[in-house]
């Protein structure tokens, strides 16, 4: 049985999901920037919830849903989004982002997600863990197609996907008239090669601002910079 990963404003249980906390989502939740007066945040494959609550934890939005499609995942989000702090500003609902972006007429202000990525075959994984993490599940054109349709005019949307990927996306994106407006791309050192990249787009096509973050120096020996970015958030940094 998972332990619960207390981080130092909330708690995540993660017993019931095969998607356990990671540093994806960690990265996505801490990088995204989330403009003044944002009203209303959605978070695309909720998985435990971990997202949700670090949006519930740094911003002021009233509403922040998520979707989630697995079953245990969903019951496990719902768990943790109960027993936070920020309860009455958290709803999960029990969908795929197809059906939701079909029925909900709400645009929102920021849209953000970890989205499955393996896209190779898999093998040794278990099922569920395999859904949460193959893009057959949720291909990337219909991730961004449905972004497209909840995002609000002047809205921004934030992903993390490999950086094999990014050219492939950013092309996608730009299709359903997303057009990145920051990109980060993420190294475990200094000597590995480039493993993954955040995206954050926009209805306007601006210049794009660049940027590299290594995780560390050594193994559990934080660069400053990453210790910076998830300070707010990991119990230990």
């Amino acid at each position: 049985m998972s332990k619960p990963f207390q981080f130092k404003q909330f708690t995540i249980r993660q017993d019931k999901t095969a998607m356990k906390v990671g540093t994806d989502g960690v990265l996505i939740g801490a990088w995204t920037e989330i403009n003044q007066g944002v009203f209303n945040i959605l978070d695309i494959g909720a998985g435990t919830g971990l997202i949700a609550l670090m949006m519930a934890q740094k911003s002021n939005a009233e509403v922040i849903d998520a979707i989630e499609l697995n079953d245990d995942a969903y019951e496990q989000t719902v768990e943790n989004f109960e027993q936070s702090n920020w309860g009455d500003r958290l709803f999960c609902y029990h969908a795929s982002l197809q059906e939701f972006a079909e029925e909900i007429d709400e645009k929102y202000d920021l849209i953000i997600s970890n989205p499955p990525f393996y896209t190779s075959t898999y093998k040794n994984i278990s099922e569920e863990r395999a859904m949460a993490r193959h893009s057959k599940s949720l291909p990337y054109y219909d991730l961004l197609e449905g972004t497209s349709k909840l995002l609000a005019p002047n809205g921004n949307c934030a992903f993390i996907i490999p950086f094999e990927n990014e050219k492939e996306f950013i092309d996608l994106a730009a299709q359903n008239k997303l057009f990145p407006a920051r990109i980060t791309r993420v190294k475990g050192t200094y000597n590995a090669s480039i493993k993954r990249s955040l995206l954050q787009f926009s209805f306007h096509q601006n210049e794009i601002e660049f940027q590299e973050l290594i995780i560390e120096i050594n193994r559990h020996d934080y660069t400053e910079e990453y210790k910076n970015l998830v300070q707010d958030f990991y119990l230990k940094m």
